[in-house]
């Protein structure tokens, strides 16, 4: 009876575990009610009923009821949308109307929001056609409204849904928001200098009030007067500073540090002087970065450039290839190190300014961050420029040409001046300068005589007659190539008879030549010393055609001299 009794207790357990298990599964998979609202046993009970003007069942209902309330400067009712639950009910009148109006001066001055971004629904589902979200059709107990930044800490102004009973739910400001407004007022709150603006230009006038539409002109003009007054400073610094680097620094950053300075001057008014509207703060926020970020990026690249510049003056000096090699492999770098260095500080201005204006946030991350929007961008719109940027990379770190080189590209001789992110830039023999896209230049064959020295053979062809002594000829041409200064290795100097026509023979002399252009040079000058001395000591070498008309024709023998000799003439050769 015992061992029987005891099996029926065990399967009582086992049953009751297996129900409470399946029932535990059960109320899980399905939505508990605390997902959607907060529930609470009384809500702003100091306040009394709420008017018919707020409007909180949904979200963006809550907050345009909010600003229309406050704009029309009824802080009780707008301290309905305030969920008061820290204050004791005799004092939630009092401290919801003021925390009402502070609440409204922190939006009008410190993010630009946009209420239509506000859910529409009661439950603030999240809806999104793309699906990439993964919690939509989820819904939300609280959102964020507005996320602001007061003394280096960062303050979130959120709504949640509240339900008290059977009543049906609304949205307020939630507590922890609340206790964050006086703190908030302090950094957006009015400043000193409005106090003393008249009653009738704070009013309204479009986005703006009707005394920002005069304080912003008077504004820019002020923060400009600085800017211009830096750049003439440090144009006055420039001049009064030796000849040299640092006065070509100097001109160079007149613009960017009356940016820097015009954008820390905006900073200073509106933080200490005066507060604009959202709209006005958040415009000269936006601009105020990008400006600082763009003026520090360029100040940055005017130091680099100046850098490069003294390394170019005191190591390589003028670019050409007479220059050692390792120099002017040293002087292709620094360009390719700039380029590096312009592609970092453009990369990192960017993340930081979008950082900062939170333009993911705005434009939807999941756009931006989109594999394929970003392909067919790149893919379209960026296919030559990074062409061009890729392939100049390639040709700085590969270097089959260097700062200085010189290349035969499309017949031109050209010293290269210059390997920038889209183009090369080339300096031909009689000082012009080629621009050629990178792409379009790595795509033609071209020669480089510099690629492992600057030596180069030159060679010289005239055309003799028959009977010139190519001894002599040999002998004065070794003569003449041995006073080139730029002729060198003079045991190859080569002399020799390379072709022969039935009136002429033809001379190719060969010389060793320290540089290319240089060698030109010799060429044309050991040419011309050989053509005077053949001209002013044998003038019968030069090549000439002779016509004879006679009947004492050598093909037939001894006949041919019994032919009478009157009847023939020789044509002289031509003077």
């Amino acid at each position: 009876m015992k061992a029987q009794g005891s099996w029926l207790v065990w399967g009582v357990l086992v049953l009751v575990l297996t129900f409470s298990s399946l029932c535990a599964a059960q109320t899980q998979g399905g939505e508990s009610e605390d997902s959607r609202w907060f529930t609470v046993d009384s809500l702003n009970t100091g306040l009394g009923e709420a008017p018919e003007e707020a409007v909180r069942v949904t979200p963006r209902e809550s907050i345009r009821s909010f600003l229309e309330l406050t704009g029309q400067e009824e802080y009780e009712a707008a301290a309905h949308m305030l969920n008061l639950a820290e204050f004791p009910a005799g004092e939630q009148r009092e401290q919801g109307s003021e925390l009402a109006r502070q609440l409204a001066e922190i939006f009008q001055r410190g993010e630009w929001l946009s209420v239509s971004d506000l859910p529409g629904r009661e439950d603030a589902v999240i809806e999104e056609s793309s699906g990439e979200n993964p919690r939509v059709g989820e819904t939300r107990r609280n959102i964020e409204v507005s996320s602001l930044k007061a003394d280096g800490e960062t303050y979130d102004i959120r709504l949640g849904r509240y339900r008290v009973g059977e009543q049906e739910p609304v949205w307020l400001i939630m507590p922890i928001s609340v206790s964050y407004i006086p703190v908030l007022y302090e950094q957006y709150g009015p400043s000193m200098l409005e106090s003393y603006i008249p009653k009738r230009l704070q009013g309204s006038f479009g986005i703006l009030k009707i005394w920002e539409w005069i304080a912003i002109p008077l504004f820019l003009i002020f923060v400009g007067m600085v800017g211009w007054a830096i750049h003439r400073l440090i144009g006055l610094i420039s001049k009064w500073l030796p000849s040299g680097i640092s006065s070509i620094f100097a001109s160079q950053i007149g613009t960017p540090a009356a940016l820097i300075a015009m954008s820390l001057a905006t900073q200073m008014l509106l933080d200490y002087v005066v507060s604009f509207s959202a709209v006005a703060t958040t415009t000269f926020r936006v601009l105020l970065i990008t400006v600082l970020a763009w003026a520090v990026g360029t100040i940055s690249l005017r130091l680099v450039d100046t850098i490069m510049l003294r390394l170019t003056r005191r190591i390589v000096g003028e670019i050409d290839d007479t220059k050692p090699r390792d120099q002017r492999r040293l002087l292709t770098s620094l360009y390719a190190l700039r380029r590096l260095i312009i592609l970092i500080t453009v990369t990192g201005v960017s993340i930081y300014i979008l950082g900062q204006i939170q333009l993911f946030e705005s434009l939807g991350l999941s756009i931006l961050a989109s594999a394929s929007v970003l392909a067919v961008l790149v893919g379209v719109a960026g296919q030559a420029v990074l062409g061009n940027i890729l392939a100049s990379f390639q040709l700085s770190f590969a270097k089959p040409i260097r700062i200085g080189d010189l290349v035969i590209f499309e017949d031109q001789w050209c010293y290269v001046e210059g390997i920038f992110y889209t183009f090369i830039r080339l300096r031909t023999w009689d000082e012009r300068r080629l621009i050629v896209p990178v792409t379009y230049f790595t795509s033609k064959p071209f020669e480089n005589l510099s690629v492992k020295s600057t030596k180069m053979y030159r060679f010289l062809e005239m055309s003799l007659h028959l009977s010139a002594d190519i001894g002599i000829v040999r002998d004065k041409f070794i003569e003449f190539a041995k006073e080139e200064d730029s002729v060198i290795e003079h045991h190859k100097l080569l002399c020799y008879v390379t072709a022969q026509t039935g009136t002429a023979q033809t001379v190719s002399c060969y010389l060793m030549t320290s540089d290319p252009m240089a060698g030109w040079a010799a060429e044309m000058s050991v040419r011309e010393k050989l053509l005077a001395f053949i001209r002013d000591n044998h003038p019968e070498w030069w090549p000439r055609e002779i016509v004879v008309i006679s009947h004492n024709d050598i093909a037939r023998g001894a006949q041919g001299k019994h032919s009478s000799g009157t009847d023939s003439a020789e044509v002289k050769p031509s003077e």
